[in-house]
């Protein structure tokens, strides 16, 4: 599955675990992403959209 959002364009993010000693490795936090049916200039795609986006209502999903 796509790891960014078809409709913001949410993806990954890189940073670095840090341990009490203060000792860096690397880690990343991916999106919430769901594929949905939604409708798209009329027509029903299955789309990728972050889970943000499916809340704040940007797109409309299909029935």
């Amino acid at each position: 599955m796509a790891n960014f959002c078809e409709i913001c364009g949410k993806g990954e993010t890189s940073g670095f675990n840090v341990s009490h000693s203060h000792l860096k490795t690397k880690r990343s936090w991916k999106p919430n992403i769901q594929r949905v049916r939604a409708v798209v200039n009329g027509d029903i795609k299955r789309i990728n959209v972050c889970t943000r986006c499916l809340r704040s209502g940007k797109i409309n999903r299909a029935v």
